[in-house]
């Protein structure tokens, strides 16, 4: 049987800026319902760097994705949002009532007047080596991502790429892991040169290897990596012993069903204006990293930003007869008391 829900606005993607979407709406009464391919909240940040430092969040002078989006989830606790993990908003439609109809590739049916595409980029996919055979030990022994920085330790762990995951991630594990070998095709990194200097300081107190080579083969079970072949111009052939294998080759971004919307595109990003971040479609809005306007600048700020200015649009849509009349969170009891801090509640 069919699941179809009627809400406020629906959210397509449950990161950072979908999450925060989520607490501009809850303080204009709007409910929503986020679609998320993922099967947890967070999106890229939870997802690709869980456990890796961000710098340049307001007011957290260092937080982890995760804690990110913990925070995030705490935040919007009281509006009750309604997620549904693990599905792909597949396509969408005009109803007869004015309405938008979202529908999820499991067949989920979603209906509201205001849809909020927060996609990030659409769906990242690695960019995987061309290692033949390489993706039967995928999940077991070969990653493209570090969930739990805990599945590395104590293991002898070869890190390929040159971008700031790889050095990132050889810097973060190289203190747990029992041996840590960098390999890149050349000597020269695209990662934050003080990410580079860092691993050349380690590299020189040998406390951790650097291979400047190709890698061209895997060798083992079929699940358990026992060694790396890697071809090397002044070294030939070298075999590299190691029981767990990162590669950071880059992502690769599918726009995927959202490119079938009827929106118009920019090099598979969605043009918005900059007063309300809405697209070609009245009623369809799109922020954070998914969106094209003049100045744009890919920070989760920003789409905070974008968040707060598309919710004041999307309740005059909902509400054409209410008048929309704006508050301060830190001055209107009313605000307070939807978020439960009113009267003396705040902890």
């Amino acid at each position: 049987m069919t699941e179809r829900y009627e809400t406020d606005v629906i959210i397509i993607g449950a990161g950072p800026c979908g999450l925060f979407a989520v607490f501009e709406l809850g303080l204009l009464d709007l409910k929503c319902h986020l679609v998320d391919i993922l099967d947890k909240p967070g999106g890229q940040c939870a997802e690709l760097y869980p456990e890796k430092p961000i710098y340049d969040i307001p007011a957290l002078p260092i937080v982890s994705g995760q804690e990110l989006t913990d925070r995030l989830m705490e935040q919007i606790a009281p509006f009750e949002p309604t997620f549904h993990f693990g599905q792909m908003a597949e396509k969408i439609q005009k109803l007869d009532n004015g309405k938008w109809e979202l529908t999820t590739d499991i067949g989920t049916v979603l209906e509201a007047p205001v849809i909020v595409i927060a996609a990030g980029g659409g769906s990242f996919m690695p960019k995987k080596p061309p290692i033949p055979e390489l993706e039967s030990y995928e999940g077991e022994s070969v990653f493209y991502a570090v969930r739990k920085m805990d599945a590395f330790r104590d293991h002898d762990l070869v890190i390929a790429g040159g971008g700031d995951s790889a050095l990132d991630w050889c810097l973060n594990l190289q203190p747990i892991a029992k041996s840590v070998t960098l390999v890149h095709r050349r000597d020269d990194f695209r990662a934050a040169p003080d990410s580079v200097l860092k691993m050349r300081k380690l590299v020189e107190d040998g406390k951790m290897g650097l291979v400047i080579g190709n890698i061209t083969g895997v060798d083992g079970d079929g699940t358990q990596v026992d060694a790396l072949q890697v071809k090397t111009k002044e070294q030939g052939e070298l075999e590299l012993k190691c029981s767990r294998f990162l590669a950071f080759y880059g992502l690769t971004m599918k726009l995927g069903p959202v490119a079938e919307f009827g929106l118009n595109l920019h090099e598979n990003l969605i043009p918005v204006d900059t007063e309300k971040f809405e697209t070609s479609e009245r009623g369809i809005f799109a922020i954070g990293d998914i969106n094209h306007y003049p100045g744009k600048l890919k920070l989760i700020l920003s789409g905070f930003h974008e968040a707060a200015l598309m919710a004041q649009e999307a309740f005059r849509i909902i509400h054409p007869d209410k008048k929309l009349r704006f508050q301060y969170t830190t001055s209107s009891s009313d605000l307070q008391k939807k978020l439960g801090v009113a009267e003396g509640k705040a902890a």
